[in-house]
Formats: C-alpha cells, structure tokens, sequence
C-alpha cells in the first residue's frame, strides 16, 4: 500500500480540474439474477492498475505523466488507486472520474477500471458506490464468475442479507464444489481482504441454513 505521505502533492492540483464522481444515492439495482455464471471475464478482473514498482519515485513519475497527458486513461486510473490506497478518497474518486470520463463502453479498459474502482470505494467504506460501480459491469450482459461472491459480499455490508443469500446460491449453483463451504476461500479469493472473506462465511453460513430454491 502506498502510504499518505509518498503521494506528491501534484495528485491534488491535477484532480482539482476533474469532475467529481458520481454518488449512487439510491438502492442500487442489480442486474437479472441468472442461474449460473460460468464467465472467467479475464479482461474485467486483470490488474491493470498495479504499479511493478511503488515507491515514490514511481508515484512522481506517474504524476508527471498524467500531468503531460491529460488523455492517458490508463495512468490516471492508476493515480486514483494509488491515491485512495493512501487516504485520499476524494482527490482518488475525482481521479477515476477523469479516466471514465474520457472512455465509453467499447474501450478495453472500461471494465477493469469500473471494478478496480469499486473495489477502491468498497474498501474506502463506500459500499453502495463500490456495488453500483460493479453493477454497471455486470448490465452489460456477461454473467462473470467474479459476480455472485462480489455482489454478495456488498449487499450483505448494506444490510440486503435476502438479496446477499440469493447471489451466493448462484454461485454454488454454477461451482458447488467451491462454494458449498468456505475452505477454498483463500484460494478462490485471494486479492480479498481476511474481513471480506469472513463476512463472506456469513453468507455463506445463511445460505447454508436455509438455501433458496432456483427459480
């Protein structure tokens, strides 16, 4: 994780002249619940916005760059990660929207920007964001495998426990020998949080007790 103290100072004049992200301010609406989710959606999931190096070095380097390239999608998207890594929620979600403001859906990094950015607002505690981020993706017809367990995962923190237990049972549906129980979790899940994959057994543990019927 990027500490507070290695963003440069730039990250603040530069997201100054984004536009400020989008809130989500009602329930968000997820897409149709589908009975399997068999789709690996690698291009979704791929870590685009992971720097090889992270010191601070590199963070100025990227600075520079956004800076000189207003238009460089990728590397502003990985300065809104690396600033909301490091505490700086707002300067990171002004960020983010200056990178989605300049693609439309039939760019390749469309999707695993929407994610990472979800995940940046999940764990700056933006649950309802992070799930309408996900949600988006989600609407635009791929029955991803990440699905279920993430969708899960959101609306449970957001207290739609019902909802929560009907995407986890997709999940077992389409891969029961992976999900019926949490001892793969670590192996399944292993970019989550140790607090994301124990709420994740909570859901798991409701689902068990009582699995919903398909359809």
């Amino acid at each position: 994780m990027i500490r507070r103290s290695l963003l440069p100072a730039a990250l603040l004049a530069i997201a100054l002249g984004a536009a400020s992200s989008a809130a989500f301010a009602q329930s968000v609406e997820l897409p149709r619940l589908s009975e399997f989710y068999f789709d690996a959606d690698a291009s979704t999931v791929r870590p685009v916005l992971e720097l090889k190096e992270k010191t601070p070095a590199a963070v100025d380097r990227l600075t520079r760059t956004v800076e000189r390239k207003p238009e460089a999608v990728l590397e502003t998207a990985q300065l809104a990660h690396y600033a909301m890594q490091g505490g700086q929620t707002d300067v990171g979600n002004n960020l983010y929207a200056r990178a989605l403001a300049r693609i439309d859906l039939t760019n390749g990094l469309w999707k695993p920007v929407k994610w990472n950015y979800g995940w940046d607002l999940f764990r700056a505690g933006a649950v309802e964001d992070a799930l309408g981020e996900w949600a988006e993706i989600g609407s635009r017809g791929v029955n991803a495998s990440w699905m279920p367990t993430t969708y899960a995962l959101a609306l449970w923190k957001l207290g739609r426990k019902d909802d929560a237990i009907r995407w986890y049972a997709a999940a077992v549906r389409t891969e029961p020998t992976q999900w019926s129980t949490t001892a793969q979790y670590a192996q399944l899940l292993p970019q989550w949080k140790d607090d994301e994959r124990a709420t994740l057994a909570e859901v798991q543990a409701a689902w068990a007790a009582n699995p919903p019927k398909w359809p």
